[in-house]
C-alpha cells in the first residue's frame, strides 16, 4: 500500500474531470460537462499549489457552482439557435403540405391523409379525394383549405401574344 502515499492528488482530479466528460457523452444534457471541467480546473490548482483534500474538494464544489451558474445564464442570453426548430413538431412540419381528404370533411370536421398518415382535420365542407393544403393545426387536428390551382382562380397562364 506504499503506491498510495506516491499518488499525486492532481491525477485522480484529471481522471475524474475525464470520466465526466466521458459520461457527458453518454448522458448527454446532465451537466456533466460542467462538473468535468470544475475537475480540471481544481486538477490543474492542485498541481500548482498542492492544497490538502479538504480545500481540493471545497474548491471542486466552488468551481462546479460558479461554472453551472456561468454557463446557464450564457446560455439562457444567448441560445444555441437549431438548424432544424420544428425536428420534433411533427404537426408544425405539415404545415404548408399538401395532402388529400380521406374521410369527407362534413361540419367542420374530416382526415385527411398526407404521406403514409391519416390526421384529424378540420376546414370548410369537401369531399374525399380533394386535394388540401394545411395551413395550421390545433392541438392533434390539421386546419385545411382546398387546394387552388391557377384555372379556380380565373387566371390563365401566358398565350405567348404580344
Amino acid at each position: 500500500m506504499d503506491w498510495i502515499g506516491d499518488f499525486d492528488a492532481y491525477w485522480a482530479w484529471f481522471a475524474l474531470g475525464l470520466v465526466l466528460a466521458g459520461l457527458e457523452m453518454v448522458v448527454p444534457g446532465v451537466y456533466l460537462i460542467w462538473l468535468a471541467l470544475a475537475a480540471l480546473a481544481t486538477g490543474a490548482l492542485v498541481f500548482a499549489f498542492d492544497p490538502g483534500i479538504p480545500l481540493q474538494i471545497v474548491n471542486f464544489v466552488f468551481l462546479s457552482l460558479i461554472i453551472v451558474f456561468t454557463a446557464r445564464r450564457v446560455l439562457a442570453e444567448q441560445p444555441i439557435a437549431s438548424t432544424d426548430p420544428l425536428l420534433n413538431n411533427r404537426m408544425g412540419r405539415l404545415v404548408g403540405q399538401t395532402g388529400t381528404v380521406a374521410v369527407a370533411i362534413e361540419h367542420g370536421e374530416g382526415r385527411v391523409r398526407q404521406g403514409d398518415s391519416e390526421w384529424s382535420a378540420r376546414g370548410p365542407e369537401l369531399e374525399a379525394g380533394t386535394r388540401v393544403r394545411i395551413t395550421g393545426f390545433d392541438g392533434g387536428t390539421l386546419i385545411v383549405e382546398p387546394l387552388r390551382l391557377l384555372s379556380d382562380e380565373g387566371t390563365q397562364p401566358p398565350t405567348g401574344e404580344g
